[in-house]
């Protein structure tokens, strides 16, 4: 096959040029995902808060007052989301520390500037 010029694989099945999947999603498609799926969640919301605006009364310790329906129930949800996510940081928090605290020389083994003695009486 001395005609086949040199850019072009002698071998016809050969997938040595062939493009990566070009169908592979990508991170903009992942974002066009999200964007869709926060849209529609906005959307029911809007729904339930219109459907639901009957005024009740609330009260939060000594703070009283009267709110529609969906924005109290709304206002609730938000509320008990952004308290189990300060739980999860620090949960988060505490594992990142005990990682960093294993990974640690024992405290008779560490260094110490000046000359300095340890907790066990080592240099």
């Amino acid at each position: 096959m001395a005609d086949t010029p040199p850019s072009m694989p002698s071998d016809p099945g050969s997938t040595a040029a062939a493009p990566a999947n070009p169908t592979r999603p990508t991170r903009i498609s992942g974002i066009w995902i999200a964007v869709v799926i926060a849209a529609v969640v906005l959307v029911v919301l809007l729904v339930f808060i219109l459907q639901n605006t009957e005024s009740v009364k609330v009260s939060f310790f000594t703070v009283n007052g009267s709110m529609p329906l969906g924005v109290a129930l709304l206002l609730a949800a938000v509320g008990g989301v952004l308290f189990a996510g300060f739980a999860a940081s620090l949960r988060i928090w505490q594992l990142r520390h005990r990682l960093k605290s294993s990974e640690r020389p024992p405290r008779s083994d560490r260094i110490l500037p000046d000359g300095q003695e340890g907790i066990d009486g080592q240099a």
